[in-house]
């Protein structure tokens, strides 16, 4: 994915953070070897005032003095080692201190991305979606079909084969899925499951139960302090690659949901960003919920899922308390 402005600036003054700070250690460390260490830092010194004067030489058409700045250097550098060491400090206690030592802290090499950078994406990406610890738990690696059986067990497959199918293209096809059923049945969770694999591949996903997208969006409507803020909210909202709604149909009822709703999926429609909605209503309830726009969006636009069977989490804690 191609980051936005804001997350690259907060992924490069992380990194600017990172070379003030081991720049500052490595200060402390020369001053306290500088204390510490007796002759240290006449050799230190030394070593700057051979390198100006080998200069000279060199600019003035001396061809050995290259030759000899350099074996100066590393006779000087070596006695510089021994003092450290014979005090018990590492030999490479005053080498540039990095906390990735590939690209020195840059994020670079030879102009490519540095592994840490494309981690310092997905840490960014986990840490805006708002779901990381949840994600802990909630994977593809903890998902279980234990607790279903019959034509539960059946909607449940196909929905976990809809899941993997629409991370496998999701860079290639753009397309939008639909969880709905009784409570309990593993919308949310298969949601989890498909909000980590994305992250994990550098996809930008931004989570939000529906009670707490449309209390945000509805504050929003009237914070006229922090328009740039606002702007920069909505603009996550419609551009992110995925955005995942849980749990429709639990916000406070008001007018202005349908409208938000629809204006907010039909944008993300016109971007070509995809959306996953779940909800424990049925599909007569989000029509009369929502108004045909909203309904004829989802039902035209979204791949369709119906979860049946326990809920799983009430099975999880009955057979937890038989134990």
């Amino acid at each position: 994915m191609a980051l936005t402005n804001s997350q690259y600036e907060t992924i490069m003054r992380e990194y600017e953070n990172r070379q003030t700070r081991n720049r500052h250690l490595l200060e402390e460390r020369t001053a306290e070897i500088y204390r510490q260490v007796e002759g240290y830092r006449e050799i230190a010194e030394s070593i700057a005032a051979i390198s100006v004067s080998q200069g000279k030489k060199l600019l003035e058409g001396d061809e050995h003095a290259l030759e000899d700045l350099k074996a100066s250097i590393r006779s000087l550098s070596s006695m510089k080692e021994q003092l450290l060491t014979g005090q018990g400090y590492p030999a490479d206690y005053l080498s540039p201190v990095y906390d990735c030592p590939s690209c020195h802290d840059t994020g670079y090499i030879d102009g490519a991305k540095c592994h840490c950078f494309k981690q310092a994406v997905i840490d960014l990406l986990y840490e805006q979606s708002g779901i990381r610890e949840l994600l802990e738990k909630e994977n593809f690696y903890t998902l279980s079909y234990e607790y279903y059986q019959g034509e539960d067990l059946t909607r449940f497959e196909k929905a976990v084969d809809e899941g993997r199918k629409f991370i496998k293209s999701f860079d290639s096809d753009y397309h939008n899925l639909f969880f709905y059923g009784t409570v309990g049945t593993g919308k949310s969770f298969l949601s989890g499951c498909i909000a980590r694999e994305l992250i994990e591949t550098g996809h930008s996903v931004i989570y939000f139960s529906a009670a707490g997208l449309f209390e945000t969006m509805s504050r929003n409507m009237f914070d006229y302090k922090n328009k740039d803020d606002v702007l920069s909210f909505h603009e996550d909202l419609e551009t992110c690659d995925l955005l995942i709604i849980d749990d429709l149909g639990t916000e406070y009822t008001k007018n202005v949901a349908p409208s938000m709703l629809f204006s907010l999926l039909n944008q993300r429609h016109l971007n070509k960003k995809s959306t996953i909605i779940s909800t424990n209503l049925s599909l007569e309830d989000v029509r009369n919920r929502y108004s045909d726009r909203v309904f004829s969006r989802i039902t035209n636009q979204y791949f369709i899922c119906k979860f049946t069977g326990p809920d799983i989490r009430m099975l999880k804690k009955r057979l937890q308390n038989r134990k």
